[in-house]
């Protein structure tokens, strides 16, 4: 008999996570074994509500339009979920005949998709995890689909933003970017840079604590030397005892509504060096970009998403799907598939070896390894002087 699957989203979208919905639908449509192919609109607070989309009878033509559309055609959530939801949504499984679920998302949504395994191993449902997040801080896998293309905006965009700066070099401007603890989105800025003295010119990481006096001092220097500085900066930063440089604005739970960190150093700059600054904060317009989705990340999220679907089936269950790296040149990854337990919660930040020695950059190891996942090179600037 056929099983029916279901496949949720969990947590904040990214430019890649419709290629692993797509992947996966495309993988169950291939399977004799599969009946109905599910969504969850709306993560799991849809699923609990009852809301689901029969994916397998969408038009062809439709589903083909999800790898170029950006964040999630399912809907997604962040709902705090507590124990007896899980047995709920296991027992909703068992009334609708689904017997396998493919859960994508992040840290927390990994979290969840063990604890929603450990539920459905009496019903005898697999439970398969594919990950997601633009932050790259899933444990164990050598990097994450959404990292790629968040990393491709923001070195595309200092670029673009370099060029500007250096042909009308008046003042320093600082550029937040997306990332609570980890920075590896901050850090892709550094793949903008062409030649010695292009942006970025200065990277401030949460993997380190901020020291303002030492960020004024740089910033100063940078400054009398090249005219245009533009700054980079994690949503994240904290000082040497852990406290944000900007107090949240509010904060529940995982979830932190940080302070304007960009608008913060850049008033520091006017007020304690008489500099001109501005900030630029393009928050989620970073993640949500297709006219800057990395083409090693789409394809990776949809290998991401099939792989998944094609161990969920085989039987294979409190799992996720990671990629591990072969070589870096040339660029070569292999699917594995990693223990639940070891990435749930689990947190990955930037190691020592890939942060200068004063904090305000990162190094030549950081970019080889980040360079691959952009996908094809960035475009060039013409420059005259």
């Amino acid at each position: 008999m056929k099983k029916d699957l279901i496949i949720i989203h969990g947590g904040g979208p990214t430019a890649v996570l419709n290629c692993s919905l797509y992947g996966a639908i495309m993988e169950a449509k291939a399977s004799a074994e599969v009946g109905h192919i599910w969504g969850a609109q709306g993560g799991t607070g849809g699923l609990l509500k009852g809301n689901l989309l029969d994916l397998g009878r969408l038009p062809q033509d439709e589903l083909d339009l999800l790898p170029t559309t950006p964040a999630t055609a399912i809907g997604t959530s962040r709902d705090a979920l507590e124990e007896d939801d899980y047995a709920r949504m296991s027992e909703l499984f068992k009334e609708k005949n689904i017997g396998y679920v493919l859960m994508n998302g992040g840290n927390g949504t990994m979290d969840a998709c063990g604890k929603l395994a450990h539920a459905c191993a009496a019903n005898g449902i697999s439970v398969m995890g594919i990950p997601k997040t633009m932050d790259n801080d899933i444990a164990v896998t050598d990097h994450c689909p959404g990292f790629g293309s968040i990393a491709r905006y923001m070195a595309g965009t200092i670029r673009e933003l370099g060029v500007d700066v250096r042909s009308l070099p008046i003042h320093v401007v600082v550029v937040e970017a997306l990332g609570r603890n980890a920075g590896w989105a901050t850090a892709a800025a550094a793949l903008a840079k062409e030649r010695a003295g292009e942006a970025p010119h200065l990277i401030y990481l949460p993997e380190r604590s901020f020291n303002e006096e030492e960020f004024l001092a740089d910033v100063e220097a940078m400054y009398r030397r090249l005219g245009g500085v533009v700054v980079v900066a994690s949503e994240g930063l904290h000082d040497a005892v852990g406290k944000p440089i900007v107090p949240p604005i509010f904060q529940t739970g995982r979830s932190t509504y940080f302070g304007d960190v960009s608008s913060h150093l850049a008033q520091m700059v006017v007020k304690r060096l008489g500099i001109k600054a501005r900030s630029e904060k393009p928050g989620i317009l970073s993640r949500a970009s297709i006219a800057w989705q990395s083409s090693v990340d789409a394809a990776e999220a949809e290998l991401a998403g099939r792989r998944a679907c094609q161990a969920v089936l085989a039987g294979e269950t409190s799992k996720m799907v990671g990629f591990k790296r072969l070589s870096t040149e040339p660029y070569q990854i292999e699917t594995f598939l990693i223990p639940i337990e070891e990435v749930m919660l689990g947190e990955k930040k930037l190691p020592d070896e890939y942060i200068t020695q004063r904090s305000n950059n990162v190094t030549e190891a950081y970019c080889d390894w980040c360079r691959p996942l952009i996908g094809q090179p960035l475009p060039k600037m013409a420059r005259l002087y």
